[in-house]
């Protein structure tokens, strides 16, 4: 008698915390949560955002990626012995670091150069993204930028899995062009069990990464792709979330824009002294003037 065998699943390596980001569980959303802010339509591509019948028929578990065929197993695929995967995994690193290291865009550099001393004046609440993201907003806004928190949220839809995520985006004033900035956006790129070649090829995106739509296409496409190859040369599937259609909606899907320093949840910031137990303080050494000079900051990390 035969005996069943499950087939290894990507998150097989994984712990349970690990997992709850993977899925967007570490930024569920508390009951009665309402998210503020004006709404915006998506600027991933169409191909990416709308759903089909092959989406719906051929979704994960089925697909090898987005839509294609399931690749068959090759043991000989991993790329420390196959140098087509090498050489492709090359040329992706070709195309992002000129991307990353273009200093063409005077505002993009200005703009970079602010947000790094934001991070930087705020590091001591680097352990709370939700908290970093929003002191890093208004210390932009200071500035004199248009800077706001941007939710985006979207649902199940064929292959597509339901998900959110939350970024600080910037608009330039003479041309309303739209800048990311994603204070930890190497680490949403990780895969489990990657190959040396992928490892590379992550180390070449920024921790933090301040660029246009444009730019953050290119990255997504070449990398979702590159960690697609990576997962089959591990005899892995792609999980839904590491699928360019996902990666894409996570900053280029419909989004809620809003300037608020506190979360939606909390009505009033005497709520937020209570139920999340943090405070509003000055920073020190700065002169912006947000919120009346005042940022958000834990209990734990108050200045003297």
């Amino acid at each position: 008698m035969y005996g069943f065998t499950r087939m290894k699943r990507v998150t097989d390596p994984l712990d349970d915390k690990v997992k709850a980001r993977i899925f967007g569980r570490d930024r569920a959303e508390p009951a009665g949560y309402v998210s503020s802010g004006s709404e915006h339509s998506a600027h991933a591509d169409d191909d990416v955002t709308s759903s089909s019948l092959s989406d719906i028929f051929f979704g994960f578990g089925i697909d090898g990626g987005d839509g294609e065929a399931a690749p068959e197993r090759d043991d000989s695929a991993d790329s420390e012995r196959d140098p087509s995967m090498y050489e492709f995994n090359l040329r992706n690193v070709d195309l992002i670091k000129p991307i990353v290291v273009d200093r063409t865009d005077v505002f993009r550099n200005v703009l970079e150069a602010h947000v790094l001393k934001a991070v930087q004046a705020f590091a001591c609440v680097k352990s709370d993204q939700r908290v970093l993201r929003r002191n890093v907003m208004a210390f932009l806004r200071g500035y004199g930028y248009n800077a706001a928190i941007c939710k985006t949220k979207w649902e199940s839809c064929g292959g597509l899995t339901a998900g959110n995520y939350e970024f600080v985006d910037v608009l330039e004033k003479d041309s309303s062009v739209r800048y990311f900035v994603d204070l930890d956006f190497a680490s949403e790129f990780e895969i489990a069990r990657p190959t040396n070649s992928y490892e590379r090829l992550v180390q070449c995106l920024p921790r933090v990464f301040v660029g246009k739509t444009e730019s953050l296409k290119l990255i997504l496409r070449a990398v979702s792709d590159a960690a697609r190859r990576s997962l089959k040369s591990r005899d892995l599937h792609l999980p839904p979330w590491r699928k360019h259609r996902f990666m894409q909606n996570k900053w280029l899907g419909p989004y809620r824009r809003t300037t608020n320093l506190f979360p939606a949840t909390f009505s009033t910031p005497s709520q937020v002294k209570s139920q999340n137990n943090a405070v509003k303080c000055r920073a020190v050494g700065f002169d912006a003037a947000v919120d009346g000079g005042s940022f958000m900051l834990p209990a734990a990390a108050r200045t003297r």
